[in-house]
Protein backbone atom coordinates (compact mmCIF):
# COMPACT_ATOMS: atom_id res chain seq x y z
CA UNK A 1 0.00 0.00 0.00
CA UNK A 2 1.36 3.33 -0.61
CA UNK A 3 2.83 4.75 2.47
CA UNK A 4 1.06 8.00 2.33
CA UNK A 5 -2.13 6.59 2.17
CA UNK A 6 -1.19 3.77 4.72
CA UNK A 7 -0.70 6.49 7.17
CA UNK A 8 -3.58 8.60 6.31
CA UNK A 9 -5.72 4.92 7.53
CA UNK A 10 -3.70 4.18 10.42
CA UNK A 11 -4.45 8.07 11.66
CA UNK A 12 -7.80 7.95 11.15
CA UNK A 13 -8.37 4.27 13.05
CA UNK A 14 -6.21 5.88 15.74
CA UNK A 15 -8.65 9.12 16.10
CA UNK A 16 -11.73 6.65 15.96
CA UNK A 17 -10.60 5.01 18.97
CA UNK A 18 -9.59 6.28 22.86
CA UNK A 19 -8.53 3.04 24.59
CA UNK A 20 -5.29 1.58 24.08
CA UNK A 21 -3.77 -1.49 25.96
CA UNK A 22 -0.16 -0.16 26.89
CA UNK A 23 2.93 -3.01 27.83
CA UNK A 24 5.75 -2.10 29.68
CA UNK A 25 8.51 -3.62 30.76
CA UNK A 26 11.54 -3.83 32.90
CA UNK A 27 14.02 -6.91 33.60
CA UNK A 28 11.41 -9.54 34.24
CA UNK A 29 8.85 -7.33 35.33
CA UNK A 30 6.15 -6.95 32.73
CA UNK A 31 2.64 -5.00 32.78
CA UNK A 32 0.16 -4.27 30.79
CA UNK A 33 -2.26 -1.55 31.20
CA UNK A 34 -5.77 -0.56 29.50
CA UNK A 35 -5.96 3.21 29.53
CA UNK A 36 -7.14 6.23 27.93
CA UNK A 37 -4.79 8.21 25.40
CA UNK A 38 -5.34 10.98 23.64
CA UNK A 39 -3.58 11.55 20.41
CA UNK A 40 -2.28 15.17 19.30
CA UNK A 41 0.46 16.11 16.59
CA UNK A 42 1.57 12.42 16.03
CA UNK A 43 2.01 11.47 19.57
CA UNK A 44 0.21 9.74 22.35
CA UNK A 45 -0.83 11.22 25.31
CA UNK A 46 -2.10 9.35 28.41
CA UNK A 47 -3.06 10.92 31.90
CA UNK A 48 -2.24 8.65 35.04
CA UNK A 49 -2.80 8.81 38.80
CA UNK A 50 -0.20 6.36 38.89
CA UNK A 51 0.62 2.66 39.30
CA UNK A 52 2.99 -0.14 38.38
CA UNK A 53 3.36 0.48 34.65
CA UNK A 54 5.37 3.84 36.29
CA UNK A 55 7.93 1.01 37.80
CA UNK A 56 8.92 -0.12 34.33
CA UNK A 57 9.20 3.16 32.66
CA UNK A 58 12.14 4.12 35.34
CA UNK A 59 13.94 1.72 33.85
CA UNK A 60 12.89 1.32 30.14
CA UNK A 61 11.19 3.98 27.97
CA UNK A 62 10.52 1.57 25.21
CA UNK A 63 7.20 0.93 25.03
CA UNK A 64 4.38 -0.54 22.79
CA UNK A 65 0.68 0.13 22.95
CA UNK A 66 -2.25 -1.85 21.02
CA UNK A 67 -5.77 -0.63 19.66
CA UNK A 68 -8.22 -2.69 18.25
CA UNK A 69 -11.60 -3.39 17.39
CA UNK A 70 -13.88 -6.15 19.09
CA UNK A 71 -13.02 -9.82 17.62
CA UNK A 72 -15.39 -10.44 14.97
CA UNK A 73 -14.13 -13.32 12.81
CA UNK A 74 -11.09 -13.19 10.29
CA UNK A 75 -13.09 -11.54 7.71
CA UNK A 76 -13.50 -8.14 10.19
CA UNK A 77 -9.86 -7.88 11.69
CA UNK A 78 -8.39 -4.49 12.67
CA UNK A 79 -6.09 -3.56 15.32
CA UNK A 80 -2.64 -1.52 15.48
CA UNK A 81 0.54 -2.24 17.13
CA UNK A 82 2.65 0.66 18.06
CA UNK A 83 6.44 0.52 19.15
CA UNK A 84 7.51 3.65 20.71
CA UNK A 85 9.49 5.56 23.54
CA UNK A 86 7.79 7.27 26.49
CA UNK A 87 8.73 10.23 28.07
CA UNK A 88 7.22 12.05 31.12
CA UNK A 89 5.57 15.73 30.61
CA UNK A 90 6.48 17.86 33.52
CA UNK A 91 3.19 18.93 35.44
CA UNK A 92 1.63 22.86 34.11
CA UNK A 93 4.64 23.33 31.54
CA UNK A 94 3.17 24.17 28.09
CA UNK A 95 3.16 20.98 26.41
CA UNK A 96 0.97 19.84 29.72
CA UNK A 97 -1.39 22.05 29.53
CA UNK A 98 -1.79 21.92 25.76
CA UNK A 99 -2.83 18.39 26.73
CA UNK A 100 -5.08 19.45 29.57
CA UNK A 101 -6.89 21.95 27.32
CA UNK A 102 -7.04 19.41 24.41
CA UNK A 103 -9.18 17.43 26.89
CA UNK A 104 -11.42 20.18 28.38
CA UNK A 105 -9.77 19.88 32.24
CA UNK A 106 -10.10 23.26 34.05
CA UNK A 107 -6.58 24.07 35.25
CA UNK A 108 -7.88 24.62 38.56
CA UNK A 109 -9.26 21.19 38.68
CA UNK A 110 -5.92 19.92 38.49
CA UNK A 111 -4.77 22.21 40.68
CA UNK A 112 -6.77 21.18 43.89
CA UNK A 113 -5.70 17.48 43.19
CA UNK A 114 -2.98 16.01 46.21
CA UNK A 115 -0.74 15.70 43.70
CA UNK A 116 -1.07 16.18 39.71
CA UNK A 117 -1.79 13.09 37.16
CA UNK A 118 1.31 12.23 35.36
CA UNK A 119 1.19 12.68 31.96
CA UNK A 120 2.67 10.09 29.94
CA UNK A 121 4.15 11.23 25.91
CA UNK A 122 4.24 8.26 23.57
CA UNK A 123 6.44 9.11 20.85
CA UNK A 124 5.89 6.77 17.76
CA UNK A 125 8.83 4.64 16.12
CA UNK A 126 6.66 1.96 14.25
CA UNK A 127 3.12 0.91 13.52
CA UNK A 128 1.94 -2.37 12.43
CA UNK A 129 -1.78 -2.22 10.75
CA UNK A 130 -3.92 -5.18 10.46
CA UNK A 131 -7.05 -4.62 8.39
CA UNK A 132 -9.12 -7.25 6.88
CA UNK A 133 -10.94 -4.26 4.47
CA UNK A 134 -7.18 -4.03 2.99
CA UNK A 135 -7.85 -7.49 1.08
CA UNK A 136 -10.83 -6.14 -0.72
CA UNK A 137 -8.41 -3.31 -2.16
CA UNK A 138 -5.65 -5.83 -3.10
CA UNK A 139 -2.83 -4.95 -0.23
CA UNK A 140 -1.60 -7.60 2.03
CA UNK A 141 -4.02 -7.28 5.52
CA UNK A 142 -0.51 -6.75 7.73
CA UNK A 143 1.12 -3.24 6.86
CA UNK A 144 3.94 -1.93 8.59
CA UNK A 145 5.42 1.58 8.99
Amino acid sequence: MEPEALKERIEQFIKGHNTCALAVASGTFVRCTPIEYNYVDKCFYLFSEGGLKFKALKDNKQVSLAIYEPYGGFGELKSLQVQGEAAMVEPFDAEYLKIMEYKKIPLEAMKKLPQPMNLIKITPTSYDYLDSDLKKAGFGVRQHV
